[in-house]
């Protein structure tokens, strides 16, 4: 039962833990790589919203299904490492640099149709600028209203939705090619 098995992990219970674990990192990992679009940070992230779990798991009151609740602090943990990497970037990285000029990277080309249209989406997605994937995982894929999406990331209603229509276009392009 699962209600039993996350009390039992809520009592500190290491072995049902490990078994929310098992039930659990295929999707959050999924969910992560799609908002990271890097596999190792992915990997990264899941670890961390497992660790945070552990620490967490005491607050959750069963008033919303365990794998909503865990969806949801799985996108905030994604979004907080963003933030604090953005921020630490911003620090460190002079605005001078051309090679840390956003957009100066330019990604590879998308595979040949032959390879099958969901790896090309899922290529395509990865490869989108990080605002505009955000915001197409969460609004397109995982149901999130732009409200919640600006508070969720930190930015405005208006920025939400430009992103949004910024992702569709560049993915209609890249998937057109």
């Amino acid at each position: 039962m699962p209600d039993d098995l996350v009390a039992r992990a809520q009592a500190g219970d290491q072995t049902a833990f490990r078994e929310l674990y098992r039930q659990h990192a295929g999707r959050v990992y999924a969910l992560c790589l799609r908002l990271t679009g890097e596999p190792r940070d992915a990997e990264e992230r899941t670890q961390d919203v497992f660790v945070r779990l552990w620490d967490k798991l005491r607050s959750f009151r069963g008033e919303s299904a365990f794998s909503s609740w865990l969806h949801r602090l799985a996108v905030n943990v994604v979004l907080n490492e963003r933030r604090t990497t953005g921020r630490r970037e911003r620090r460190v990285m002079p605005a001078e640099d051309p090679d840390n000029v956003v957009g100066a990277q330019h990604a590879a080309p998308l595979p040949s149709s032959t390879q099958g249209l969901s790896i090309d989406l899922e290529r395509a997605i990865a490869e989108l600028p990080d605002g505009a994937r955000e915001v197409f995982v969460l609004y397109d894929i995982e149901g999130y209203g732009h409200g919640e999406i600006a508070q969720l990331v930190g930015i405005a209603e208006g920025t939400s939705k430009a992103q949004l229509f910024r992702a569709r276009r560049l993915l209609r392009e890249k998937l057109e090619r």
